[in-house]
């Protein structure tokens, strides 16, 4: 059963409850309130220009967990003489329209749109949502002083307690995503996560050691990590 979202509270069924693809509900809205309810249910929206707002929570789902984490041999071996400058949090949307417009294997659009954007800005902005950038020298500038450096890779995601959803993620130049995603588990590990969400398997990520859980053991993790809610700063 797809259940019918109330368009004012932001209240979800038991996860528990979603079809055999993992489609939970249908409607509501992106307003703060929903997503983070969302999230500590292990619940996430995904859909495009021609659907409705979906809601899921798919079994299996697809995790990192942090101890688990490993570099494959040949990645360690590219990244180690890698030119590229790594932030956090200083260009979000720039990396959201950047993983919309990026092409993928496989698709033909985007789920990322723009209404999208604007709410997990406005999570960002509650220090809620976070970014990893990518930069090179922009060799094209005229001045680094004026334009300096270019976006070529990164990923964005939700953290809620000592959990990390992660969103999407893209890149510009060759291992730019990877090395987005090695910092990013260095920045989870300095604040202690319990839990990378990847929502669903795909053979990049299973080469970083995710595993495919059930959604009952994921339910499980999920409480103990978002047991206290805090904002990662």
């Amino acid at each position: 059963m797809i259940y019918r979202l109330h368009p004012l509270y932001p209240v979800f069924p038991d996860p528990e409850q979603a079809d055999a693809n993992g489609l939970l509900a249908v409607g509501g809205d992106l307003a703060p309130q929903r997503l983070l309810a969302a999230y500590r249910a292990g619940i996430f929206p995904w859909y495009d220009a021609e659907q409705p707002l979906l809601w899921w929570s798919p079994d299996p789902r697809c995790v990192i967990l942090p101890e688990h984490f490993r570099i494959p041999h040949t990645v360690r071996k590219e990244l180690r003489d890698h030119s590229f400058e790594v932030t956090f949090d200083c260009a979000f949307v720039s990396v959201m329209r950047a993983c919309a417009q990026t092409p993928r294997t496989g698709q033909g659009g985007t789920w990322i749109l723009d209404d999208m954007i604007a709410a997990y800005t406005q999570l960002y902005q509650m220090g809620y949502a976070h970014s990893v950038e990518v930069w090179e020298l922009d060799k094209e500038a005229l001045s680094p002083v004026l334009t300096g450096k270019r976006l070529v890779g990164g990923l964005y995601g939700v953290a809620l307690g000592q959990a990390f959803f992660g969103e999407s993620m893209f890149h510009l130049r060759a291992n730019a995503s990877k090395l987005a995603l090695v910092r990013l588990m260095d920045w989870l590990h300095d604040r202690h996560c319990t839990l990378l969400d990847c929502q669903m398997e795909t053979p990049h990520i299973m080469r970083y050691g995710a595993t495919c859980i059930a959604r009952k053991e994921f339910l499980t993790r999920l409480r103990e990590a978002v047991g206290t809610d805090s904002v990662f700063l």
